[in-house]
């Protein structure tokens, strides 16, 4: 039987030696300062948002990102988005890759849309949360809408459901990849807007709320929320295409 640990410090400041831990899995977990050190193993997988990765006393940080950014140039876009036009520049081309990847992912029987993969969300799953991203990040806390979350959204992993509640979304729900396809498509078409009318002075300026109640408080600016929209969905693209391939094979 599997074993599941979940929000427990137990293991922080932890040393494991001698000890068999092949097929581990750790999971959205705070991981600064972990060391792994004279281990062996066939094959090993990393992946996560790392200031610095050093493998056999090589930092390889800077070839890791420069190889991503070469194989989805969304990302550089999305995450050095400066001015209005880089704004603008950066949703052109990630409207235009999803255009073709949902174009893609509906060739596939809808079944395979809902299967994960290496226990990653599914095709459907990863468009649901991308949905809840927006409203987060553009319906709440740029647009300030008076009801901006939409049922299907789904928030990141590990989000308590009791929060989830609070806004309104229905996390055990199992929606068609169309009945999602339809408010994600709307809230694409909203970023569209909102870009294409973007000012220098629109992305400084103050939002009177936060993303939602489970996040920090503290100043929220168009430039970091609508940031944030674009690296989601670059990012989460990048997902998308690696397990379409697994589930096209």
């Amino acid at each position: 039987m599997v074993s599941h640990y979940t929000k427990t410090d137990r293991f922080r400041g932890a040393r494991i030696h001698l000890c068999d831990l092949a097929d581990l899995e750790i999971r959205d977990c705070e991981v600064s300062g972990l060391k792994i050190v004279d281990c062996y193993g066939r094959d090993i997988s990393l992946g996560g948002d790392f200031e610095r990765v050093v493998v056999n006393d090589v930092d390889v940080t800077a070839y890791v990102e420069a190889e991503l950014d070469r194989r989805h140039p969304a990302r550089a876009l999305a995450r050095n988005a400066a001015s209005p036009e880089d704004y603008r520049a950066a949703w052109d081309v990630i409207e235009a890759l999803w255009g073709a990847t949902i174009d893609r992912a509906k060739r596939l029987p809808e079944a395979k849309l809902h299967e994960q993969v290496d226990g990653e969300w599914s095709f459907v799953e990863t468009q649901r949360h991308l949905l809840f991203a927006s409203d987060a990040w553009l319906g709440n806390a740029v647009l300030e809408e008076e009801a901006p979350y939409h049922p299907l959204g789904l928030p990141a992993g590990g989000t308590p459901p009791d929060e989830a509640a609070k806004l309104g979304l229905t996390l055990e729900a199992t929606p068609t990849l169309d009945e999602v396809l339809a408010p994600r498509l709307a809230r694409m078409a909203t970023m569209r807007r909102v870009v294409d009318g973007l000012t220098a002075a629109e992305l400084d300026r103050v939002c009177a709320r936060k993303p939602a109640d489970m996040y920090p408080d503290q100043e929220y600016v168009p430039r970091r929320c609508l940031k944030v929209v674009l690296k989601e969905e670059a990012e989460h693209h990048r997902y998308a295409v690696r397990d379409l391939a697994v589930l096209e094979a």
